[in-house]
């Protein structure tokens, strides 16, 4: 089966996932991507990933991707976090990330844990 990974990143980061992506490309183009508005629209058109895209965060794009996540339906999630902007949907995010701990999916929030997780994960 398929594993089943979100990608998220805040506005600052999104040059960082795309990177990230371009690193593991060949392992994600395997898995079932699920990615946030803008994030999924980049991965798509600059890295040729098929990607589920949702609403951007603010837009409710996080809660939908915390729905999908504790429907069963998410695997990881790698969600590149700008700690230094405020964020207007803060509490989405905090939601999706104690989504995370309550279902036991790994949840990667900058670019040296997300290569550990894709590392581990693209071994398995």
């Amino acid at each position: 089966m398929k594993q089943r990974i979100a990608l998220i990143a805040h506005d600052k980061k999104k040059d960082d996932m795309i990177a990230l992506a371009a690193e593991y490309r060949d392992y994600l183009a395997g898995c079932k991507l699920t990615a946030t508005g803008t994030t999924g629209g980049r991965l798509h058109n600059e890295l040729g990933l098929d990607v589920e895209r949702m609403h951007s965060g603010p837009l409710g794009g996080d809660l939908q991707i915390g729905a999908h996540l504790v429907n069963g339906e998410i695997d990881c999630v790698i969600f590149l976090r700008d700690p230094m902007t405020p964020q207007p949907h803060e509490p989405d995010i905090n939601a999706l990330v104690r989504a995370c701990d309550v279902h036991n999916i790994p949840c990667a929030t900058n670019v040296s844990s997300a290569r550990l997780v894709l590392s581990r994960l693209r071994e398995l």
